[in-house]
């Protein structure tokens, strides 16, 4: 029986460890609604994760706004300052669409244009399953996810609620889906 018992209990600890050992980098967001964190997944996505931290340690994200909520599909953010200006970034990122993440809901994912690899700082938060944006999608790629909310999905709840209006940008005209009151980005912090 003493046997089986710490056969149990190394088993188990084996498993904690492993569990332990995938675990990836955590970010904690603040926000003028409430705070998020997430985990990233350095390993299914490394050249998204490494951009994403580098901005996250640079302080990029502090003072951004999530411009563009749709409720029932994602809360984009990270590139634009309160005033709707876009903020420079650094030198797009390869996509890692086919890491085989899915666009579930809380999972987050980099924003980019209709070029596969034009991702830059920009990030959005699946409010929904979005199986449309998984790889492969209608257009041959998708978006790449590299990792997902692990506390305040509340936080998350609250901003995809928020009213919303277009709204009129300083270089690009229009803008539709921007909060009506302003959703800030206070803090990205890598959590240790």
């Amino acid at each position: 029986m003493r046997k089986l018992f710490s056969l149990v209990i190394l088993s188990a600890s084996l498993c904690f460890l492993a569990t332990s050992a995938q675990a990836g980098p955590k970010v904690e967001f603040k926000t003028n609604l409430g705070n998020f964190v997430i985990e990233v997944d350095a390993e299914k996505a490394p050249k998204t994760s490494a951009n994403f931290l580098n901005y996250v340690k640079t302080g990029f994200y502090n003072g951004t706004v999530f411009h563009r909520v749709i409720d029932g599909f994602m809360i984009q953010g990270g590139g634009f300052t309160q005033d709707l200006n876009q903020k420079a970034t650094d030198a797009p990122v390869i996509s890692e669409a086919q890491n085989g993440l899915k666009n579930q809901t809380y999972t987050i994912a980099m924003a980019r244009t209709s070029d596969p690899d034009s991702a830059t700082a920009q990030f959005f938060i699946n409010v929904r399953d979005n199986p449309g944006l998984d790889y492969p999608n209608a257009m041959g790629n998708g978006y790449t996810v590299f990792g997902r909310v692990i506390s305040g999905n509340q936080t998350i709840d609250s901003i995809r609620k928020v009213q919303t209006m277009v709204a009129s940008t300083p270089k690009m005209g229009r803008m539709a889906d921007v909060p009506s009151k302003a959703v800030i980005i206070e803090s990205a912090t890598i959590l240790k």
